[in-house]
């Protein structure tokens, strides 16, 4: 058990080679050490406060013991009553440091003969910022350090108060990490860390550079977004570089998983039993159709086998699926990869990524082994800490506030998937791929695996059947703008429509996309929370004016205005009645 003394030496300016067996010994310690006579009255004066703050730092600790100790025991009314008083201890001790910059000021304005010919030195602004209502923008390369065996230890790893460098770690970046280890992980945050990257790709980039060596093998899904085969295919794969093996996975279940990794597994054995590993990547939902793919059982036979498992779950969003709160532990992935720059964020401004995975693989200062894993083994040390794929504070920020309307617009765009699948597959010549279709092949999955059963608001549409011809589909597609934004990336509040043969899945090669479903003709759309009925007036107008003068009543085969209406207002009292019935009731909620 970590004595008082122990906690109160982290303070001390000689934290690591103090020789002190007290606090008194400790104080001394300290005003030796900047050159402060203990006779003075402004030693006196110092070391009267240093000595309150080792034991404020003792007793802090001990609030944190009895904290953790007692919190599950607690009713709700007391656990109410210390988030305040610690609230308002935060405040007091802010308050003291707030008083010591006026003196602070004073002495640094009197280092430069009071002319300020110095500058400005931030600590002075900094303080009152500890209590922003949102999390502070913290725009600087560098930090301020306190002492030479502080900074030390921070780079080590060993002291967070010490921010290195933002190409590290930023305040308003590590706000965003624990906000979406919030969301994803629940009640297992605590077991949990993040690492924001610049972007979706470049976090992808960072897992796999930190999991995989030379010549290991990669079960992928075979739906996965064009960027990610290009990197898998171009790069990982490559001879040259890291010769991954990848093999593609077709299915969807946790039965045609387990059949595939066998099949694997002996397709590889030489190469398996000289050394190589066998891991698993996955996109669930997938890319472009929004396929979803049976995670936890899938990852309780990777793991019955030792293999890790990465999954991509940016289409669910924490409010679709969190396959880190499975109860059994083997049923959840490794690792969790979010693109922010889609729904999480959602305003379209900003690219930002992030990786989640267990805390002893993400991070342990230099030096230490946990569960048998090495710290420089740590998706930190070896990747995060080198390439400097770091997330900058803006975007950061942009990313928390879009956090702020997730739930509300994930569940606009559940009621505009769910009545424009249904629109377009009533319609005889046009084959929708989306699990919110009921009668999909992959609709079983996303109601077992997904809250309420709600489909992602990606899917994909096949014109093949209808025959048109190349040039009367190209004019078509093209007359859906305005209503229909022809973008690219997904997520944002306004509906996105394209190609994927020519845009996003356009790396692959013909037969690849072939394997993958994908046909010239096919179109992937991402629902915005835009108005769904004028997004489907505009989708019959363009079909009437493009495609009846060369296949004559295409467009009456639609749906008519009455029936959309009817649909509209069915499905969006059925969200919104699924929606509320989970909200836990206000006599639960007294009694939590």
């Amino acid at each position: 058990m970590t004595s008082n003394l122990d906690h109160a030496k982290c303070l001390s300016p000689r934290r690591n080679t103090t020789a002190a067996g007290s606090v008194e010994e400790l104080v001394s310690e300290q005003l030796e050490h900047f050159g402060i006579s203990s006779d003075s009255e402004y030693g006196k004066a110092l070391s009267s406060t240093a000595t309150n703050l080792y034991q404020a730092q003792s007793d802090v600790m001990r609030l944190w013991d009895i904290t953790s100790n007692s919190l599950k025991s607690l009713n709700k009314e007391d656990r109410l009553a210390y988030f305040n008083a610690k609230k308002f201890l935060s405040f007091q001790i802010a308050k003291i440091l707030d008083t010591l910059q006026n003196p602070f000021r004073a002495t640094y304005q009197s280092l430069s003969g009071g002319n300020g010919s110095q500058g400005h030195y931030p600590l002075f602004d900094n303080v009152t910022a500890l209590f922003s209502a949102t999390p502070v923008i913290v725009r600087t390369a560098t930090y301020v350090y306190a002492c030479t065996e502080w900074v030390d230890d921070a780079f080590q790893g060993k002291e967070f108060t010490h921010q290195i460098y933002s190409r590290l770690l930023n305040p308003t970046n590590i706000s965003l990490a624990n906000a979406i280890v919030d969301m994803e992980a629940g009640p297992y945050s605590a077991d949990y860390l993040a690492w924001n990257f610049n972007s979706g790709m470049a976090a992808i980039d960072g897992l796999l550079s930190n999991v995989l060596s030379h010549g290991d093998v990669l079960i992928v899904s075979r739906n996965v977004y064009g960027g990610v085969y290009q990197l898998l295919h171009d790069y990982f794969a490559r001879e040259n570089r890291m010769n991954i093996q990848l093999a593609w996975f077709d299915g969807y279940t946790k039965e045609a998983f387990e059949a595939f990794y066998e099949e694997t597994r002996h397709t590889y054995e030489d190469k398996l039993n000289n050394g190589a590993n066998l891991h698993v990547y996955l996109e669930s939902p997938c890319n472009p159709h929004g396929y979803v793919l049976d995670v936890p059982g899938i990852s309780e036979v990777a793991h019955a086998n030792d293999s890790l498992v990465m999954l991509d779950s940016t289409l669910a969003t924490p409010v679709l699926h969190q396959p880190l709160q499975h109860v059994n532990k083997a049923a959840r992935p490794d690792y969790i990869v979010h693109s922010y720059t889609k729904d999480i964020c959602g305003s379209g401004a900003t690219t930002a990524g992030v990786v989640i995975g267990e805390n002893y693989r993400m991070f342990q200062p230099k030096g230490a082994c946990m569960n048998g894993y090495d710290w420089s083994k740590t998706l930190f040390w070896d990747v995060y800490y080198i390439k400097g794929a770091f997330l900058d504070s803006e975007k950061a920020f942009d990313v928390l506030n879009g956090m702020k309307t997730l739930e509300q617009r994930i569940k606009s765009k559940v009621i505009n998937t769910k009545v424009f699948t249904a629109f377009l597959n009533a319609h005889p010549q046009l084959r929708v791929n989306s699990h919110a279709v009921v009668t999909h092949d992959n609709a079983g999955l996303c109601e077992k695996q997904h809250t309420h059963g709600w489909p992602c608001a990606l899917f994909t549409v096949d014109m093949a059947p209808a025959e048109l011809e190349r040039e009367v589909f190209v004019r078509f597609f093209d007359a859906l703008e305005p209503a229909f934004s022809h973008q690219v990336s997904i997520g944002q509040t306004n509906t996105i429509i394209l190609c994927p043969a020519l845009t996003s899945h356009s790396e692959l090669s013909p037969d690849e996309q072939k394997k993958a479903g994908i046909e010239l003709t096919t179109m992937r759309i991402a629902m915005g929370t835009d108005n769904v009925k004028q997004l489907i007036a505009h989708f019959m107008l363009a079909a009437r004016h493009f495609i009846d003068p060369h296949a004559p009543g295409f467009s009456a085969k639609f749906m008519s205005p009455e029936d959309v209406d009817n649909l509209y207002q069915r499905v969006s009292m059925e969200v919104c009645e699924q929606y509320y019935s989970s909200v836990p009731k206000t006599a639960e909620l007294l009694q939590e």
